[in-house]
């Protein structure tokens, strides 16, 4: 009875332990089925995309920056000669024009200066005159030996001293009427004057360290920024033939849109100027060129020190190759793009653009014309990859 029982539960734990080792390889090839399914289904699986058609375009060849606004030429007026500061005749930051007197010094002391130094000018010319005089008499006395040589040669050389005097107290006149003249200040330039450090009634000095007010000249004005040293040899290749036109839009405005009504729309409209100045040296810290382009700015549309958004056209580029910017992708290797073929899959294709214009950007080489790039949907892309275009 014992012996039939445990045989009983001996064969039928064996029949358990065998339909669960039967088990384990159903189960894994069951497991193996599914794997194989879900990975020829991820193998078939076409991912969504936008794409487009390079195309062939005459575009611009445009180099864009970051740059800031220069005065044109920039004066501080300081006073030459000290003394109360009588009168203002402009308002900080008030046009001037060339010429136009902005400050006068009380002229009074340097007035009195310069009479007497005529007074003086004047005595002396009468004292030459006399030894003058005084030369030619003792001349012929001195051939009738009626004086002595040696008294003649004291006459000559008194007559010589005093012209002497009277050459200097003549310029003495004149930098009297010099100092004189440094009380009135006049605009050495036209422009747009700052703040005004001195007000009517304090003692200005001579030479002092601080202007007594700085005049921005702005019509016309510099744009200046710097380009990466690659530019340089096409910056010097284009300029030898025209003038390269650089246009600007402020960045504080960039942006904005400008109200209805307000009349101010050509303020928010590319301001346009000619490159005028190169550096001589690339600047070994940051590689890069220092340039300049000059604006005639007749409005006042740019401002010294503001930040502004610079573009250089250098020349404009027949039958260029050009794609959507948003197709180009950058990697470790470079850029790149991935161009569709014939059986929506796609290749992975290195590319050289240096230039873009609004939105696209020139392929100088690896893509052309007609054949067709991903524009959107790149991530999880790779070489081969099937795609689904989208519009």
């Amino acid at each position: 009875m014992v012996n039939d029982h445990g045989a009983h539960a001996y064969r039928t734990s064996s029949f358990r332990f065998g339909a669960l080792a039967t088990g384990i390889p159903l189960l894994m090839l069951v497991l193996s089925s599914c794997s194989k399914s879900s990975g020829m289904h991820r193998k078939e699986t076409a991912s969504p995309v936008t794409v487009a058609t390079a195309a062939k375009e005459t575009v611009p060849i445009r180099v864009s920056t970051i740059g800031n606004v220069e005065a044109y030429s920039t004066v501080s007026i300081k006073a030459l000669v000290g003394g109360e500061l009588k009168q203002i005749y402009f308002k900080e930051g008030q046009d001037v024009e060339k010429g136009e007197k902005l400050f006068l010094i009380d002229p009074r002391p340097y007035e009195a200066a310069l009479e007497q130094a005529k007074a003086t000018l004047q005595r002396d010319r009468a004292q030459y005159k006399n030894a003058e005089q005084d030369v030619h008499r003792y001349q012929g006395l001195a051939k009738n030996d009626y004086v002595t040589q040696e008294q003649y040669e004291q006459i000559r050389t008194n007559a010589a001293a005093l012209s002497a005097t009277v050459m200097a107290d003549d310029a003495m006149v004149k930098t009297a009427q010099l100092q004189l003249g440094y009380c009135s200040i006049d605009a050495p330039i036209s422009g747009r004057t700052g703040d005004i450090l001195m007000k009517a009634g304090n003692i200005v000095k001579a030479n002092d360290s601080s202007p007594l007010v700085t005049i921005q000249q702005i019509r016309p004005i510099y744009v200046s920024f710097a380009l990466p040293q690659h530019y340089v040899p096409d910056i010097r290749e284009y300029s030898r033939h025209y003038r390269l036109r650089v246009s600007v839009v402020p960045s504080s405005i960039a942006a904005a849109r400008p109200a209805a009504g307000t009349g101010r729309r050509d303020a928010y409209k590319p301001q346009t100027g000619e490159l005028t100045f190169m550096d001589n040296t690339v600047d070994t810290t940051t590689g890069t060129i220092a340039l300049k382009a000059t604006f005639r700015n007749k409005r006042e549309l740019l401002w010294p020190g503001e930040s502004i958004n610079v573009t250089l056209t250098l020349t404009d580029l027949p039958d260029a190759v050009v794609v959507p910017t948003k197709a180009i992708q950058v990697s470790q290797q470079g850029q790149y793009v991935f161009v569709v073929g014939p059986d929506n899959t796609v290749e992975t294709r290195p590319i050289v653009s240096n230039y873009s214009y609004k939105h696209e950007s020139i392929i100088e080489r690896g893509v052309s014309s007609g054949e067709t790039v991903v524009t959107d949907g790149q991530l999880g892309l790779v070489n081969g990859s099937k795609i689904e275009i989208k519009q």
